[in-house]
């Protein structure tokens, strides 16, 4: 099942063009990375979804029909800039915004409670937003997102500013609500956090998805390497065999027509083999390769 589908998105600002077709969609219990350099599309994406902006073409769906605007009441959003109102006090501020997707007053306050608690801010409820911190003022921003209960979290660059520790309190709670069946879509920068959290990764890169799939299935789709610990000096005479590094007896090569045999049976000519495995690149070297491709 589908939840949130993004089909074609095309967007242009003038003569720019800010998305081209961009194509994806989000599950039940998802949590879903958005990833691209600056300027890539990741915001303008969001704010779509949201209806801040209308989209030249394509289309949003949520359950199957076209998005709109009841629908959108009941997503969680979370902007990349702070959006907040800085001289309203932090539990107020919360409860009004409750209220504005109809919640009632008694709900409002225990869900503000519950969240300032569960994201470590109950001691700055009565606190202007504009004395927090900006990290504090990123966990209050996470709580309005989530005070009215949304069916769906959209997040952009959730983790920026936050140390480890709300870094690990917030990745808990996004885990949590989706596995209560939330899903969650967010962007980030931070490559490692978004491989050790999300389900399934869309790479965007001048307003184009590039790749889009579970971290495993992104390197399936990638290059072969081999790591090898042995001989030095042997790789570079191996038809068929790209030398990626070299660094004393370890050796990183790109398969380019060689077969794994035939790495390992040159390793072996030069001398010993300890150890002869398959690279699984991480997500940061996986979305240099795929973007620069």
């Amino acid at each position: 099942m589908i939840v949130l589908d993004i089909g074609g998105l095309r967007k242009r600002f003038g003569t720019r063009t800010a998305l081209e077709d961009v194509t994806f969609s989000v599950r039940p219990g998802e949590v879903f990375g958005f990833v691209g350099s600056n300027g890539a599309g990741k915001t303008t994406t969001m704010r779509i979804v949201l209806g801040v902006l209308s989209a030249d073409a394509g289309e949003v769906r949520w359950k199957g029909t076209a998005i709109d605007a009841e629908a959108r009441r009941r997503i969680g959003y979370m902007p990349e800039e702070r959006g907040l109102y800085p001289k309203m006090k932090v539990g107020e501020q919360l409860a009004y915004l409750a209220r504005l997707h109809a919640v009632s007053a008694a709900d409002a306050a225990a869900a503000v409670t519950r969240w300032t608690e569960r994201l470590g801010v109950a001691e700055r409820v009565g606190d202007e937003v504009q004395k927090l911190s900006l990290g504090n003022q990123q966990r209050v921003q996470l709580c309005a997102a989530l005070v009215h209960d949304p069916e769906i979290l959209v997040l952009d660059e959730p983790f920026s500013g936050l140390d480890p520790t709300a870094v690990e309190v917030m990745s808990r709670v996004l885990r949590d609500k989706a596995d209560e069946g939330v899903p969650v879509v967010f962007s980030s920068h931070q490559l490692d956090l978004v491989e050790r959290l999300c389900d399934r990764v869309g790479i965007i890169a001048a307003g184009r998805m590039v790749a889009v799939g579970s971290v495993p299935e992104l390197r399936s789709g990638g290059v072969s390497r081999i790591d090898v610990v042995g001989p030095r000096d042997w790789a570079g005479a191996v038809p068929g065999v790209s030398v990626v590094s070299e660094d004393g007896p370890h050796t990183r090569v790109e398969l380019a027509g060689a077969s794994d045999q035939d790495v390992l049976a040159a390793a072996l000519a030069a001398g010993p083999v300890h150890e002869f495995t398959p690279h699984r690149p991480p997500l940061t070297e996986l979305y240099k390769d795929v973007v620069s491709r």
